[in-house]
């Protein structure tokens, strides 16, 4: 296994890169609506979702480097959702984990190739590391973790901690790897795609944090809900990806919907992506039309339980 590993390694391209992150699990508060209000229809108030907004949540926190002392900065619009992992197919991922919780955890990814050690699941030396302690997770980004002949040029794939993965996800453990098609970075130091100008992340999920109670069935969009999560602000014809996940239980089945604008769904246009939990998919937009739009989970009971938020598209340049 070891020799056919490095012969994998050394058959990619030459101009591959070892892209190295440094990722700590943490304990954190969140609150699921930072304003107390409901910023979609205002006079509706939070119903019982507002009951209580802050809980106790674990975390990926994303470090400049070994240190684990400064934090990486993420956009408002990411949420609760882990650092975004970015290569090129023909790169290799290490991930350097830090469990600074209470509890055992792991990182396992989708789509890239591993060995077993690097799995973060199921056995292996990464499927479970112990409170204090760290552990390097190398991951390869062969062929079969890039886009395929109908994807975009770069397409999403889901991380999360799998020691108790249910338990894990509804934690808060998860984030993004985002894989560029050979050939389409920008430079061999970034590898987000040449071809747009905007990506975005929106995960679709239900917590749960009170044993299957009403009041805390939090219907989120990167964790927040009833328009809190802000940030998603585009220009007028400017090329934007949109890349869409789902994690949770049979109650996360959602319909992603756009107002304003379409988007090109692997050849289909349509405003409305439909994802279950474990769903991965991007898709593409060109904004046409000025305004501050919804964009929301058109399932009845989902757009009641505050699975809403807006996004803006404005005229000026950069």
């Amino acid at each position: 296994m070891i020799l056919f590993f490095l012969s994998l390694v050394s058959s990619l391209s030459v101009h591959a890169a070892v892209r190295e992150y440094w990722i700590a699990a943490e304990k954190a508060s969140w609150n699921y609506a930072p304003s107390g209000k409901n910023l979609i229809n205002p006079d509706d108030g939070l119903g019982v979702w507002g009951q209580s907004l802050t809980y106790t949540k674990y975390r990926y926190i994303g470090y400049t480097d070994g240190n684990y002392s400064t934090p990486l900065p993420q956009p408002e619009w990411m949420g609760i959702l882990g650092p975004q992992l970015r290569a090129a197919v023909g790169d290799t991922l290490k991930i350097h984990f830090l469990n600074r919780t209470d509890r055992p955890l792991s990182i396992h990814p989708h789509g890239v190739m591993y060995d077993k050690d690097s799995e973060g699941a199921d056995g292996g030396k990464g499927a479970s590391i112990l409170p204090g302690k760290s552990y390097t997770y190398t991951w390869i980004v062969d062929e079969d973790a890039g886009p395929g002949p109908t994807d975009p040029s770069s397409i999403v794939w889901l991380y999360h901690s799998h020691v108790m993965s249910e338990d894990e996800t509804n934690l808060g453990l998860i984030g993004t790897i985002v894989v560029t098609r050979e050939g389409k970075a920008r430079s061999p130091s970034n590898p987000m795609p040449q071809d747009i100008d905007q990506e975005f992340t929106a995960l679709y999920m239900i917590f749960n944090e009170e044993n299957g109670e009403e009041s805390g069935m939090k219907h989120t969009i990167n964790g927040r809900i009833f328009g809190n999560l802000s940030g998603y602000e585009t220009r007028i014809g400017e090329r934007v990806r949109w890349h869409l996940v789902a994690l949770g239980n049979e109650t996360d089945n959602h319909t992603i919907h756009w107002h304003g604008q379409t988007v090109l769904d692997h050849g289909r246009r349509t405003d409305v992506v439909e994802v279950l939990p474990a769903s991965m998919t991007s898709v593409d937009m060109i904004p046409r039309s000025v305004g501050d739009w919804l964009f929301h989970c058109h399932v009845d009971d989902h757009m009641t339980a505050g699975m809403s938020t807006r996004w803006q598209v404005i005229n000026s340049k950069k």
